[in-house]
């Protein structure tokens, strides 16, 4: 398998290299900023590229940039990205595009030499390779979520009527809709925000007060 690496670091670059090679893989160049890896990219062609998130010239996400330009313009070319912790931000961005031949690891992953190699192999052949603790902090970040982002734009638009004090007949009326179908949004409505049939508790309140909620800055 041709690779690339992407790394500032010059010991870990290196390392990175002797550790592929010795797997039996050919890395065919070894960069320190994104800009040299967009172009090693682009003269070689690889099966895999295995880039850091944070490199120069800003050392933010230019890794990362660099990895989501080579995915628009190559893609048949795998993404490993390296990172020292979970940078949810950047791994959603990542992971919200096709996830063939795409992996995201901490970079203490690699002092597991089987496992980072096996890593390397499955994204170079297509698969994916997520850290276990980037998938564990993505999954609580989607349980922090506003409930609210789960409405639909319709939705939304009934649940602030709601929030005026119309009732469904007043709420079809000025969304020229059915009052069956207006029954239906607001039914997924508490179900999206969490909402179920209970004796004590009247649903069509709470869901105003998840909106108003909402609406605080």
């Amino acid at each position: 398998m041709q690779i690339v690496i992407a790394e500032d670091s010059v010991l870990l670059r290196a390392g990175l290299t002797g550790l592929l090679a010795d797997a039996g893989h050919d890395v065919v160049a070894a960069v320190g900023d994104a800009d040299a890896l967009i172009e090693v990219v682009e003269r070689h062609r690889p099966d895999l590229c295995v880039t850091d998130v944070r490199m120069p010239p800003t050392h933010t996400d230019d890794g990362l940039r660099a990895a989501r330009q080579i995915r628009e313009r190559w893609p048949e070319v795998g993404i490993l990205v390296l990172s020292q912790y979970v940078e949810e931000r950047y791994a959603t961005e990542l992971l919200a595009t096709d996830t063939t031949g795409l992996g995201y690891l901490l970079k203490d992953r690699i002092a597991d030499v089987a496992d980072f190699v096996a890593a390397v192999d499955r994204v170079g052949s297509g698969g994916t390779a997520l850290d276990p603790e980037v998938v564990s902090q993505l999954l609580a970040r989607s349980r922090r979520r506003d409930p609210l982002e789960r409405l639909s734009p319709r939705e939304r638009e009934v649940l602030g009527l709601m929030a005026e004090g119309r009732t469904n007949t007043a709420i079809a009326r000025q969304l020229v809709v059915s009052d069956g179908a207006v029954e239906k949004h607001i039914s997924n409505i508490f179900t999206k925000l969490d909402l179920p049939p209970t004796d004590g508790d009247h649903r069509r309140v709470l869901a105003v007060l998840r909106w108003l909620e909402g609406l605080e800055p």
